[in-house]
Formats: structure tokens, sequence, C-alpha cells
């Protein structure tokens, strides 16, 4: 005890530092406590809080920003520890880090098997590990490629961690797309599509991590998609069908963890990808799937072979788990709507599914395509005939009465927000469109605010092989602020090549 206070009790500060997912905590250099136990700048802590306890990465600071007996927090960690002003934290070594020798084997190339998997996706999922330690797996699983038993194991382990749901009936359907593909919003169009033919459909989708928008932030815009389990159940009893947020019910909760790292560092090898999908898909109780794989330039999948290889991998695995599986390797070169970005791709869906005239023509298209390939899957059309079966529901007016049964269902059914600032990008030149770069431009559109600002992102007004004319909109960004309209400007003015033009 020093003054009446335990050494390794540190008054804990709210500094409001916003580091997204990992929780970070910072002490004065010559913090007594820290020094007595020896934590040196970025070492892995244990903060404690009654029976409420996570692991931080700590940081030294100098001056007065924090006294030598407080300690500094993220805020995810002040929130993960549920703390209020004045209290006093616990800081300790963690246990020894033992899984991560078997990420050190991996790096080396020694197998993962499936204890191994286990023990790295439960201290994953317990925040052992820091994003540097994060880092290190998702390299060693791009460097040295996991086998089918080594992606077995994985998707196992990630399965396991979490939650796992199970419905009346022998056929649940799903449909999955990799992504990397701006605006490729049919997801709500093929749910809706399968719902008017009776199909029991409990669709979980992810919030974006690192891209302008995920189906769960574009259907956030139209209807509530923070559904517990008993409210999904409520649901798809009235409707057959819901839109939910996989990460309200912890589906694969190591899940999100692991792509945020793997956007960052641009790796995205078979195994892990394969694991991520059918982890969530068996979690959430799915019995057929179908799996969209844009192939593109600047899509996930650049080759015809990659997408080929990717579809056996994935057949062989889902096998395993005893889903029934329908892969449909699609184009990926521009993409599918014309909205990037929550609301804006809502407003397409709303388009297609309103059969309006403004209607995205790629996107009405790829969601029939998908959704029939859903119906034949399942027994709802003949093989041949889905898309076609798709297609008449869809201008039948049927899908679009299930889609606002769904949505009223899950508590509402508005309009999708307009953005309060506007800026189009014109044609420098008279041509022809040669190339969309989908990466770049998914970049303008989170410039532009999205996903966080549901209304901001990118209309799109052209597509390949277009004709236009100088000064000619080629695409609009959207934004809630003149700082942000600003930025997008700006990036885009400096990359010229997100919409490629040539002579006609």
């Amino acid at each position: 005890m020093k003054g009446g206070v335990e050494s390794d009790l540190l008054l804990a500060r709210r500094l409001g530092i916003d580091s997204q997912h990992e929780a970070i905590a910072f002490v004065q250099r010559d913090c007594p406590a820290c020094k007595s136990e020896g934590f040196s700048a970025h070492s892995r802590v244990l903060l404690q809080n009654g029976q409420a306890e996570i692991f931080a990465t700590l940081h030294h600071v100098t001056g007065d920003l924090i006294g030598l007996n407080e300690i500094g927090l993220s805020e995810v960690a002040w929130q993960r520890l549920g703390l209020q002003e004045a209290t006093r934290l616990r800081i300790s070594h963690p246990a020894p880090l033992s899984s991560f020798a078997l990420v050190r084997g991996k790096i080396l190339g020694q197998r993962l098997n499936e204890r191994g998997c286990d023990q790295i996706i439960s201290d994953i999922v317990d925040g052992r590990y820091s994003d540097i330690q994060l880092t290190a797996f998702v390299t060693a699983c791009s460097s040295h490629i996991l086998d089918r038993d080594e992606t077995t194991a994985l998707t196992k382990a990630m399965v396991n961690t979490g939650n796992v749901l199970n419905w009346p009936g022998s056929v649940i359907a799903d449909k999955h797309c990799v992504g990397g593909l701006p605006g490729n919003r049919t997801t709500p169009i093929v749910v809706a599509i399968a719902a008017a033919h009776g199909l029991t459909m409990p669709k979980t989708s992810s919030k974006a991590i690192t891209s302008p928008a995920g189906t769960a932030d574009t259907m956030n815009t139209i209807t509530d998609v923070e559904l517990s389990v008993d409210q999904m159940r409520n649901v798809l009893e009235r409707v057959n069908a819901c839109f939910v947020w996989g990460g309200s019910l912890n589906f694969s909760p190591a899940d999100d963890k692991l792509i945020r790292i793997q956007k960052a560092i641009d790796l995205d090898s078979e195994g892990p990808l394969i694991a991520s999908v059918l982890s969530k898909k068996v979690a959430a109780g799915a019995t057929h799937l179908v799996i969209d794989i844009p192939v593109g330039p600047t899509a996930k999948v650049r080759s015809a072979e990659a997408a080929d290889s990717l579809r056996a991998h994935f057949e062989e695995i889902a096998d395993h788990f005893g889903i029934t599986l329908s892969v449909q390797i699609t184009d990926g070169t521009q993409p599918v709507g014309r909205g990037i970005g929550p609301a804006l791709e809502a407003r397409d869906v709303l388009r297609v599914l309103r059969n309006e005239d403004l209607a995205p023509p790629e996107l009405r298209d790829r969601s029939c395509l998908l959704a029939g390939a859903l119906l034949e899957l399942t027994g709802k059309a003949q093989k041949g005939q889905g898309t076609q079966l798709a297609r008449d529901t869809l201008l039948s007016g049927e899908a679009n009465a299930h889609f606002e049964a769904i949505c009223l269902a899950q508590g509402r059914l508005s309009d999708p927000p307009i953005a309060e600032h506007q800026r189009t990008i014109s044609a420098p030149r008279n041509g022809r469109i040669a190339n969309i770069d989908n990466r770049r431009l998914a970049k303008a559109a989170k410039l532009a605010g999205a996903p966080e600002d549901p209304a901001a992102g990118i209309d799109l007004h052209v597509y390949l092989g277009d004709i236009v004319r100088q000064g000619g909109g080629l695409f609009t960004l959207h934004t809630e602020s003149p700082g942000e309209l600003a930025y997008a400007v700006e990036y885009v003015v400096a990359n010229p090549g997100i919409v490629e033009i040539t002579a006609p």
C-alpha cells in the first residue's frame, strides 16, 4: 500500500481517444505501479474493474496529461470495462499467450490442427491478441496457404466460439457475396423474391468494416436490423424472412477482427475467406446457400482461374458441413447498382423492387440471376428456369409486397435519407468509358463520409462502354458536410483514373 492505495490500482481517466477496435491504455512513463511490474511501452496488460476485465496495449506518455497514479483509456477500453468516473483499475500481467506459439509455427510452415485452431480463435475472441499478433496470424495463413483440413478446423473453431441457431424445416435458404464490388446490393432483392416463394431465409448480414456499406448498413436506412433471436423468430413466423445485423447475434465473433486486419494489409487468401463465410452460414443455420463471386481487375477475385479454385474449395468445405451449395461466378468489372453508400444503395434496391424507370438494370439482372439460382437449388424452380421465375416475381410486384411486409414486421419502412451536399464530377473530354476502378471509387465514397453518414457516398452515372460528352456527369459525390465534400473532391481530382475515358 502507498498512501492508502494499492500500488497496482490506478485511477481511470477517460481520454476520448477513438482507437476503433483495439483497447489502448496510457500511463506516465514513470508510473510507480508500472515500473514495479516492469510494464514497458507496448506491453499487453490485463485491466480489471471488479468482474469486468479486458486485455489492452499499454503506451507511455510524458507531460501532465495523466498523473503518476492514473491510467488513461481509449473509448473502446472504457466502454468494455463499463467504467464511471473516479473508478480505480487493477493492472497486471496477463497469463502467457501460449496459442501464439502455434502462430509462429504456422509462419515457419507448420500445419494447424483442430485443437490449435480452437486455441487461437478462442484467444482472439477473448481479446488476448493485439492487432500486431492478429496481423501475424492473418499473414501466416496467407503465406502458407491453409489446406482442406486446416480450413475445416478454422471454420469449426470460428463457429464454436459464437452462437449457433437452429430453425424448423429442412430447407433454410441463404445467399452471400464474397465482396470487393461496390454497389452490389443484391441481397435485399434476393431475400424478397425467396420469401415470395415461401422459402425460410433468416438473412444475417454485416455492417461495413472497411467498405462504403454493408447490407446491414443499407437495410438500416429502411428498417430496424438489430433484432434479438426471439424477434427474428417472430418475424420469420410471420413473413418467412428477415434482415438482421449478424453482430447483434454473436455469430463467429472472431470474423470481424480478422476481416479488419485482412483489409488493412490487403491480404485475402482462400482458407480464411472460406472459413469467414461458411462459419457465419453454419452459425445462422443455413442448409442451402448461393455464393456470388464477382471477378474483375479491381474486385476481390481478379481472374477466372482464381474464381474456379475458390468455387471448388467452397464446395468441398460446404459439403463437410452439410450445406447444399451453388456458386455463381459473375462480372466484377464495375459496380452493379448506381449508388455506393448505405442510403444510395437502399434507393437502388427500392427502385428495383418497385419496378421504377430509374431502377439500375444491372442490379435487377444480377439479383434475378442469384435469386433464380436459389430457387433452383431449393427445388422451387426447375433447372434453367429460376432466373425467369425470379424476374416474373419481381415484375408482378410480389417481391416488393414481401419486402415491405418484412420491413414492417421488423418495425418500420422508411425512405432512405438524402445528403445535404452534392457535387457532380464531369467528363473532361468526349469519349467512351473504358474502365471503372472499383477500389478507388469505394475509397472516394468513404472519403465522402460513408458508411458513418448513411446518406453519404457516390451516385454513378455511367457504365462501361457508355459514350460521354465533355462536361457530362460521371458521378455525383454526396456528403453531409462541406469539409467532407471538399476532401472527397480533392481525392477524385488527384485520381482521374477512377473512371477512365478513351477515344470513342
